[in-house]
């Protein structure tokens, strides 16, 4: 789900905080290393997502939070912050070509280039939390 967040609405918030939980504490940030990914230049998008960063001229940008039931990833069109919210059941990850990460939720994917240490750490502290927090599959009992 693709939402509007430059705004403090209320309403938005709830939806955000149902989808991927509530923020961590500050001492949760402090005992994980940090939460947010360094700035990630975008490859690809999906076509919804395209539509939106095309409307301005900027490199197109993007920045992902961990949250305790997924991510939300923010980028941002003309003067607004748009954020892909994703939980970890609907998370899919690939690191296709050689430096670059895919980030899948249905119908919608991002491509990053990881071009240096800082972004591949951020991702394997990523999978890590998510292979700890994604309830147990039908496959797996």
């Amino acid at each position: 789900m693709i939402l509007n967040v430059s705004y403090n609405n209320k309403s938005v918030s709830q939806r955000i905080d149902q989808e991927v939980g509530k923020p961590f504490t500050l001492k949760e940030r402090w005992d994980m290393g940090g939460i947010g990914s360094p700035k990630l230049i975008i490859t690809d998008a999906s076509v919804e997502i395209k539509n939106l960063l095309i409307l301005d001229n900027n490199r197109d940008t993007c920045n992902i939070e961990l949250r305790p039931n997924g991510v939300i990833v923010r980028f941002r069109s003309l003067l607004e912050t748009f954020a892909l919210i994703v939980p970890y059941y609907k998370l899919t990850l690939y690191k296709g070509e050689s430096s670059v990460y895919s980030l899948y939720r249905d119908q919608y994917y991002i491509k990053v280039a990881s071009d240096t240490k800082a972004v591949q750490k951020f991702f394997k502290k990523l999978l890590g939390y998510k292979a700890d927090n994604t309830p147990t599959s039908l496959e797996d009992l």
